[in-house]
């Protein structure tokens, strides 16, 4: 596999598992901006906030504040958490 994967094309090549959470993070993002990619944006997340668990209790504005992010991919980022949860209520209700 060729190093320096975009994270999108190395989810493809490799699979999800081979994705580092900043990658998985990235995807969601979509891109940057001018000067820094949606993998920076990721990084700066996490470097803020931490894991992925903890990024889900924070409120909209936290994330917004990062460069890059703004309103919409916060939202986009509460809406995949919010998916996960949904996932997670219906298995434990469900088996």
């Amino acid at each position: 596999m060729e190093p320096n994967l975009k994270p999108g094309r190395k989810f493809i090549e490799a699979g999800a598992a081979a994705c580092s959470d900043a990658e998985i993070l990235a995807i969601l993002i979509g891109s940057g901006g001018p000067g820094y990619s949606a993998l920076d944006c990721a990084n700066s997340i996490l470097d803020k906030i931490g894991t992925l668990p903890s990024l889900m209790d924070k409120p909209l504005q936290d994330l917004a504040e990062v460069r890059g992010i703004g309103a919409v991919r916060a939202i986009r980022i509460a809406a995949a958490f919010e998916l996960v949860c949904r996932i997670v209520k219906y298995l434990e209700t469900n088996e």
